[in-house]
């Protein structure tokens, strides 16, 4: 068994001041805005920070509201902070609920009438089918998948333009296992990197921080308020743990022991209190899905709402609960019988687990030239969104004559994207290089000449050249440390403008980033989330002769 090198430590590239951290981030459009919102001027307080939040009290169940998933707030708490005072309805007002003859409370409150709720929920399906023109779906995005006998790619298109691209191989079982869940055997505890190594079955170990080992303050020998890792983990030691992110290179893949299971509208974290609903949903519908939340959630487990359960239905939503429950009691079956390292749960095929993330009403449809795999994503939608089945679309490539991605013209954006060269509309050019510390940007004007000033020509090659970058960024899958060399201007309205142009175009990037402000040098300095080992690394190998240096030194004149 090899011992790889230690993965990014949680620390690596994290910032020390949090408020830098936080006036870097790049926040991510929720749903009904028409854009981002804009950022604070500089200096000013907005009034919701001066009103102090009421610490999180323990519902009915003894768990607490709060949650460092998000968190969720009493709708008085809400009203509060947004400055607005409590409203009570009182006795005999203008907004005192009737109860009419076909509603009847229960005993906890809760209005329980069969034909509303039915209509309610026959109502939400059919919000969430999207918009459609001459009934045809409409929709922002398209995915289309294209299998082949060694590998299967995913493409999601915005327009006709390429954004994201995913490759699965079967041999990546080995490499690509992120999200499964395995039963691990501690090979090595490392108290000066707070880290031990853990035997997982695979060909390289995996990595556990101290950070995200999970353990009970009863079984520790030596107590104090942050026991060391040593006391926690020894040798030889049988744990359950998950893969937060893959082998990346020599660095082997990390680990958690706080397990989560998603599902296509929740997930859920076991032998947990995380109770949470995405921030990314309107008030309201957090609103309505809290008050299902407070029905529905199992006393012992967390749960964690995802953005794709608006509009779902209590029956979905249970449903999904109760699936993933069942696949948890079957995991910890497979784990009390286990000896030695074990893969207790595997996470689905590439499309099924896209589909999972990101399928929603924005997406116009799916197109798939593999039978097997059509099916099994037909009966996957068919389970938890059956209408969009009528976008699931199966493609013929023989009757076609063309290759699914030559036809939706993706193997062509493909090519440019594995060149270190990006051309921009208006003659300019992106030089985009790789090294093992960070991710080089070159912004060049090329053959760009402009029309009236430099300041003019400069600037609009710039904003041309942050629209790029943003995509180039999610489709490329460019992680770690990113520095861009935009082009000088000497106005500072100028630079200000290119900068919030790069914001907005990143923020539909679902992926983390931070952005700081362009330097005197023009130099914008920004992090990524790395996730995987990018576009490149699925269509090359490194050269035999060089190893990658793409040089070949002359030792002769050594001799």
């Amino acid at each position: 068994m090899s011992y790889p090198e230690l993965p990014d430590h949680p620390r690596e590239g994290r910032l020390v001041s949090p408020e830098a951290a936080d006036a870097a981030l790049v926040r991510k459009p929720q749903i009904g805005d028409t854009r981002p919102a804009p950022a604070q001027p500089t200096g000013s307080t907005p009034e919701t920070s001066q009103v102090k939040p009421k610490s999180a009290t323990p519902n009915k169940r003894g768990k607490s509201r709060g949650s460092k998933f998000g968190g969720e707030t009493s709708v008085t708490d809400e009203n509060e902070v947004r400055g607005k005072p409590s409203r009570r309805n009182r006795r005999g007002g203008r907004n005192r609920r009737r109860k009419t003859g076909g509603e009847r409370s229960n005993n906890d409150g809760t209005r329980s009438d069969s034909a509303t709720s039915v209509e309610t929920d026959a109502e939400l399906i059919e919000r969430r089918r999207g918009k459609e023109r001459n009934g045809r779906p409409l929709g922002r995005y398209m995915m289309v998948v294209q299998v082949r006998k060694d590998f299967t790619q995913v493409a999601i298109l915005e327009g006709r333009s390429l954004i994201e691209h995913y490759v699965s191989r079967p041999a990546d079982d080995s490499e690509q296992i992120h999200g499964n869940i395995y039963l691990g055997r501690v090979q090595n505890v490392l108290p000066g990197m707070e880290a031990a190594f853990v035997d997982i079955g695979t060909l390289k170990n995996a990595v556990l921080y101290r950070g995200d080992v999970q353990f009970d303050k009863e079984d520790v020998v030596e107590q104090g308020p942050e026991p060391r890792i040593e006391h926690v983990l020894q040798a030889r030691q049988l744990i359950l743990c998950q893969v937060t992110k893959n082998p990346i290179g020599a660095k082997g893949g990390r680990l958690t022991q706080e397990v989560s299971l998603p599902g296509r509208f929740v997930v859920l974290i076991p032998d947990s209190r995380t109770y949470g609903i995405s921030k990314r949903l309107p008030d309201d519908e957090r609103r309505r899905l809290r008050s299902i939340l407070d029905r529905v959630k199992p006393d012992e487990h967390g749960i964690i709402v995802r953005t794709a359960a608006e509009n779902a239905t209590e029956h979905e939503l249970r449903t999904d609960m109760a699936r993933l429950l069942t696949l948890w009691e079957e995991i910890k079956e497979k784990s009390k019988k286990a000896s030695g390292p074990t893969l207790l749960y595997r996470e689905p095929p590439l499309a099924v687990r896209v589909i999972r993330e990101e399928f929603s009403s924005d997406y116009r449809g799916i197109i798939i030239d593999d039978r097997e795999l059509y099916e099994e994503v037909r009966q996957y939608i068919g389970d938890f969104n059956p209408e969009f089945l009528d976008r699931v679309e199966f493609y013929d490539e023989q009757a076609e004559g063309l290759s699914l991605f030559e036809n939706q013209h993706v193997h062509e954006q493909i090519h440019k994207a594995l060149d270190i060269k990006v051309w921009l509309p208006s003659g300019g050019s992106l030089v985009i290089e790789h090294t093992e510390a960070l991710t080089v940007i070159d912004v060049n004007t090329g053959k760009n000449v402009g029309k009236t000033n430099l300041e003019q020509t400069v600037f609009s090659n710039n904003l041309e050249a942050a629209d790029e970058i943003a995509r180039q960024l999610r489709l490329r899958d460019i992680g770690g440390i990113i520095v861009i060399d935009f082009i000088d201007m000497e106005t500072r309205e100028n630079r200000r403008k290119v900068l919030d142009r790069f914001k907005s175009a990143l923020s539909r990037d679902k992926t983390r980033t931070q952005v700081f402000d362009i330097s005197e040098l023009g130099l914008v300095e920004m992090t990524r989330k790395r996730i995987g080992e990018g576009l490149l690394t699925n269509f090359v190998d490194s050269c035999p002769t060089c190893e990658g240096r793409g040089i070949i030194v002359d030792h002769s004149m050594l001799d």
